[in-house]
């Protein structure tokens, strides 16, 4: 639009009735939506940006598609995008992807995020499996300073599974056995004060201290305080890590000491 077509409709917005301002912004909506959503694709594209496809960084822009920066790779000559070789590659409706992203914050079902953002069940579906890959492989680099670690369990589930590895159990079941056992999912949460978070599936049940070696210790800055529940698992791996460690008896009721706390 011209600059003077612009102007003249900026004037007629005073007139417009409440209902009219409604329509309005419903219709700004899908467009407002696919800028913020290209902004923040342009803000967390890697740098420097190369070629999907042979590696190269030696590129050049090649148009907008979609409100998205397109670019040409000199030495294979493909074209390729930021979101090229993401788990958000091909996924169409980007206007809807934040308003979904909400959804899914609010913890909606696959079918109740499909009717508010108004899309099918099944682009619902796929786009909650293509996020939730995108998440698993955002992890911060090294939790510093004060980390606290722990453990939360949920009843193992084989839903979606064309064979089940034992007897169905029916809605709402419960473990065969009391407290934590090979029926639960173990999944390890650790987190620094400044609020970086990392989270793990370890295996079934209780955490053990090789696990620990193979998820937390990669994550870890070596001068970090290490803060748990008193887990022997933890102390095990402490020792064996040289990672300092310490340690509140929850079991006692215990879950403050000083600065030292979990799930507090």
């Amino acid at each position: 639009m011209k600059s003077e077509g612009f102007r003249r409709l900026l004037r007629q917005l005073a007139s417009l009735t409440r209902q009219q301002r409604s329509q309005l912004s419903d219709a700004l909506r899908p467009a407002i939506g696919l800028d913020m959503v290209c902004e923040a694709i342009d803000s967390a594209r890697p740098a420097p940006l190369c070629c999907p496809s042979c590696g190269n960084g030696r590129h050049y822009r090649h148009g907008i598609v979609r409100g998205l920066q397109r670019y040409r790779c000199r030495a294979c000559l493909r074209t390729f995008s930021a979101l090229s070789g993401t788990p958000l590659a091909r996924l169409r409706h980007r206007s809807k992807w934040l308003d979904y992203g909400s959804a899914m914050l609010d913890s909606r079902s696959v079918r109740a995020a499909a009717k508010l953002i108004g899309v099918h069940r099944n682009t619902s579906f796929r786009w909650r499996h293509r996020f939730l890959d995108g998440i698993r492989h955002d992890q911060p680099g090294r939790l510093v300073g004060i980390a606290e670690a722990d453990e939360m369990f949920l009843l193992e589930s084989q839903k979606g599974s064309r064979q089940l590895e034992r007897p169905a159990r029916k809605r709402g079941g419960v473990a065969h056995s009391r407290g934590i056992s090979h029926q639960h999912d173990c999944i390890l949460v650790a987190r620094d004060r400044s609020g970086l978070t990392c989270s793990f599936v370890t295996g079934r049940a209780a955490v053990t201290a090789r696990q620990l070696h193979r998820h937390l210790l990669p994550v870890l800055d070596p001068d970090v305080l290490l803060v748990t529940d008193g887990h022997r698992a933890y102390r095990a791996f402490a020792r064996e890590a040289g990672i300092a460690h310490a340690f509140v008896n929850l079991r006692a009721g215990e879950r403050v000491r000083g600065a030292v706390h979990v799930q507090k």
